[in-house]
């Protein structure tokens, strides 16, 4: 039997954990038309969500481009990945690929191959370097083109938003702003794995996407949802765990969706059929996750400062909401003073180490948390 609990990609289906809620209030945000910045940490399962969201869209009527900015590295990538995820979302066969690019976006210079699975590979003659001014304008224009006159509603997804920040100026953003509000008839959603940018961008007043839009925040699957989810897939395969060993799972990885599938996937392994999960399993299931990233974790250990390090362990030892600036926290970890504790947190923050949680702060990757804390207790 296939294992059931899924981590790393894009989970679809039976895989996909609960967020009932956070579907449908996806889905009536894009049926209303709504501009929605959908943020939270790394690995929460964001495009799973936006994508299991998407599916619900009825095709008749509909035409969704999920937009991935993680590759792109200046404006003129912006304007082809865009033009070629709108294409690609209208358009399946070689001819038509080509038709409609060239019908919305003929000043690209579009062209089509077909690769060794004979599906097309839809290029455009931008270069990197070209000025992209009227192409960007030309591309985010079009959404508004195709849903015009009674045409199809239009949801555009860019994923990994924040990516824009590296293209060297804020064009991008402020011509985003000025189209986007445009748009009634086109839905946009955009994601951010990198939370303290993303809220940079949209509440800074003197960022051009100041309040260009909704947020949602999306946090961790609750438990309650955990433990149906969690028994049913051991149950399906034989193997019995108990209420109080998913509680564990989930105090070890706080309701993190990425490492709570990571550690029942490693779970699931070591249980046999008609064998019941064990506190001895469930440590063996944590060493075998932390001996995988060691190398890594002591890495990027070697790389911080001693007050950045001193800061984290700090963290990993105390319970969530803690006042990491008072002067318990200080002096209980060594911070010497609060301004010390302040720029290791900037730093840390900078690296995607840690992010804000109500108030205070936590590790975002919690096997480095739970690494931090084994390495302590040495």
């Amino acid at each position: 039997m296939r294992n059931p609990f899924e981590y790393g990609g894009v989970v679809r289906g039976d895989a996909f954990c609960n967020r009932g809620k956070e579907t449908s209030d996806l889905v009536r945000a894009m049926e209303n038309g709504e501009k929605l910045f959908v943020l939270s940490e790394r690995r929460y399962g964001k495009t799973s969500l936006v994508r299991a969201a998407l599916g619900k869209l009825p095709r008749k009527g509909w035409v969704c481009a999920y937009v991935d900015l993680w590759p792109t590295d200046s404006e003129a990538a912006f304007v082809t990945t865009v033009a070629k995820a709108i294409t690609e979302s209208m358009s399946t066969s070689v001819g038509k690929v080509l038709e409609t690019a060239r019908t919305f976006f003929g000043s690209l210079s579009p062209s089509v191959t077909v690769d060794e699975e004979g599906k097309p590979a839809l290029t455009f003659g931008l270069g990197k370097h070209t000025r992209a001014g009227p192409a960007l304008d030309e591309v985010l224009e079009t959404p508004a083109r195709i849903a015009a006159k009674g045409g199809p509603r239009v949801v555009v997804v860019f994923d990994e938003f924040q990516q824009i920040l590296e293209y060297g100026n804020d064009h991008v953003e402020r011509k985003l702003r000025s189209v986007i509000q445009n748009h009634p008839r086109v839905s946009y959603l955009f994601l951010g794995s990198r939370k303290h940018l993303i809220q940079k961008m949209v509440l800074d007043r003197n960022r051009p996407l100041y309040r260009a839009g909704g947020h949602y925040p999306l946090g961790p699957i609750a438990e309650k949802h955990w433990q149906p989810f969690i028994r049913q897939r051991f149950a399906d395969a034989h193997k019995d765990i108990d209420r109080e060993h998913i509680h564990e799972v989930c105090e070890l990885t706080q309701g993190h969706p990425f490492y709570t599938q990571h550690v029942c996937h490693v779970l699931w392994e070591l249980c046999e059929p008609k064998a019941r999960v064990s506190a001895e399993m469930l440590r063996a299931a944590v060493k075998v996750l932390l001996e995988r990233e060691s190398y890594a974790y002591t890495t990027l250990w070697e790389s911080l400062t001693l007050s950045q390090k001193r800061f984290l362990k700090g963290l990993a030892a105390e319970t969530s909401g803690m006042k990491v600036f008072a002067g318990e926290f200080v002096s209980r970890h060594g911070l010497s003073s609060a301004s010390n504790a302040q720029r290791a947190v900037q730093a840390l923050l900078a690296k995607d180490l840690i992010d804000r949680d109500n108030g205070s702060f936590l590790i975002t990757d919690r096997f480095f948390r739970l690494w931090i804390q084994s390495v302590q207790s040495v």
